[in-house]
């Protein structure tokens, strides 16, 4: 599932957003300040970027500004207090896509989520299929000749991503960056353990793993020809 920058200094607004998102299957970075949000966007990529308006140093706004300025196109979120159409365009006119009042209901948040990652073109509405395997994105759901199998979370966003980006090898350092969150305490082991769970629930027995191991360079998903 997609991945999420959240800037924000109120730790009560961040714990909500942070709860709901995660419970909706997306992975969520949380930082309290601007200058982290700076540093945190040289590094890792992420499919959608919430900025509050009002931070103990860089505002949303400068932020944003400079993210555009160095050719970031990711979808911004603007959180803020401010309500009248000129602090909008204000908003708008720096390189945001969209726009939130506080206070706001955090299912108002996760609509307004969804249709950023709709129009960046990382959620599909539809089912991703390879074989006999089916994952719906929204539905949470994964089924292999027709049949659910039950994913953990983080199985099952390695499989979306598998799916959305096959043919493509990921070093066990790049699947890290995009599926777990930055304050994860995991290793390229939890991404090794991971992916033997996940083949032993998807591979159809006599028949090779779609999860390909390239020697030294990581793992891929073959798509059959």
């Amino acid at each position: 599932m997609a991945k999420i920058l959240l800037v924000e200094d109120d730790l009560e607004v961040c714990e909500v957003v942070s709860d709901w998102l995660t419970d909706e299957h997306y992975t969520i970075d949380v930082v309290n300040s601007g200058s982290e949000a700076i540093e945190r966007l040289r590094f890792d990529k992420y499919d959608v970027l919430i900025f509050d308006w009002q931070l103990p140093d860089l505002t949303g706004i400068e932020i944003c500004k400079r993210f555009r300025s160095k050719g970031g196109n990711t979808p911004v979120l603007m959180l803020t207090g401010k309500s009248e159409i000129t602090d909008k365009e204000t908003g708008l006119d720096a390189g945001a896509d969209d726009y939130l009042t506080k206070p706001f209901h955090p299912r108002e948040l996760s609509a307004r989520v969804r249709a950023l990652l709709r129009r960046s073109g990382e959620l599909k509405q539809n089912i991703l299929t390879c074989g006999d395997i089916e994952l719906d994105p929204q539905g949470f759901k994964v089924t292999k000749g027709g049949k659910e199998i039950t994913l953990l979370p983080k199985e099952f966003a390695l499989l979306e991503f598998f799916l959305r980006h096959p043919n493509q090898v990921f070093s066990p350092e790049a699947l890290l960056d995009r599926v777990w969150s930055a304050e994860s305490e995991a290793s390229p082991d939890t991404i090794r353990v991971h992916i033997t769970k996940l083949r032993g629930k998807i591979e159809t027995e006599g028949q090779p793993s779609p999860i390909k191991t390239i020697h030294r360079q990581g793992y891929k998903w073959e798509m059959p020809s």
